[in-house]
């Protein structure tokens, strides 16, 4: 038995397919079926019942498969400890970010982050938080940026910047007419938000103090469609800082309106497992993002 096989295991058991998970693993089907069935041979025990359709991990699996995962984890625990010793500004750091984020900021941290650490390697993720937050803790990324708080023992962040809200809306809204809104307006706004699963979509829900979204049948699932359909005369939506900062242009149609301060926003964060041993490298990412100074807007 090696890692290389544990990783089969695993990946055979996440995709629950012998093809995706061949393609996970950058390897020909052929060859990860022959090392699960080697595998199998040596355990003495069937670890899926395969069909034409499906892959089913057996109940021998469902035991052995959390202790191939602990065992890579550590595995890769190793490496990545040895390679922040000779150098934790060298090597791929592998960051998750948030759609209604990533966009928005990470290319303006690319250039200085290129500049100031050449033989770091930025590899990108995005997903929507609780994904993002399963991958830091299965080891497949080493760090999130985030706009909400985890409280898990295993997670620290580091607050980065703190964002505004701006409300944005139809140029013919009766609201477009202020220069800034206030909080107990936003309550009789139709609002519109992102689908189930973004945080902002809570976010901005618990600013208007409503409990679902002005228009129900809709399920945005990025901030430019959200924006596309204010345009359209749909409702209104709440939209980060830097967002609006971030478009060369408005959408047409629209204007944005910036709230009382302290109505509505979000902290973004830096997310990363405890025991990461590369901290200097997500300090660096840290202080890279912080010297953007993009609080005040």
């Amino acid at each position: 038995m090696n890692l290389r096989d544990l990783r089969y295991l695993i990946a055979v058991a996440d995709h629950r397919h012998f093809g995706r998970a061949a393609e996970a693993c950058h390897v020909s089907q052929p060859t990860l079926s022959g090392q699960i069935r080697k595998l199998e041979e040596m355990l003495g025990v069937t670890l899926f019942e395969r069909t034409n359709k499906s892959v089913i991990p057996t109940p021998a699996a469902d035991q052995i498969v959390p202790l191939a995962r602990a065992a890579v984890e550590k595995a890769d625990a190793i490496t990545s400890l040895a390679q922040g010793w000779r150098d934790p500004f060298a090597g791929s750091l592998r960051l998750g970010v948030i759609p209604t984020l990533g966009p928005y900021l990470i290319p303006r941290v690319l250039g200085p982050l290129r500049r100031d650490y050449p033989e770091l390697d930025l590899v990108l993720w995005e997903d929507v938080t609780d994904n993002l937050l399963a991958r830091l803790r299965r080891h497949e990324l080493d760090a999130i940026l985030m706009a909400t708080t985890e409280d898990q023992d295993d997670i620290q962040s580091l607050p980065l910047f703190d964002e505004p809200f701006l409300l944005v809306l139809p140029e013919a809204h009766p609201l477009a007419s202020q220069t800034m809104i206030r909080e107990d307006q936003l309550p009789e706004v139709e609002m519109l938000v992102l689908a189930d699963g973004h945080c902002l979509r809570d976010q901005a829900l618990a600013a208007c103090q409503q409990s679902r979204a002005g228009r129900a049948d809709l399920r945005a699932t990025s901030l430019e469609m959200l924006l596309n359909m204010v345009a359209a005369g749909y409702g209104c939506t709440l939209a980060p800082a830097l967002v609006v900062a971030g478009r060369a242009v408005p959408v047409p149609g629209t204007v944005a309106r910036p709230l009382v301060p302290g109505t509505a926003g979000r902290t973004v964060r830096l997310a990363f497992r405890e025991t990461f041993p590369r901290r200097e490298a997500v300090d660096a990412m840290a202080q890279t993002i912080r010297s953007l100074r993009l609080g005040g807007y």
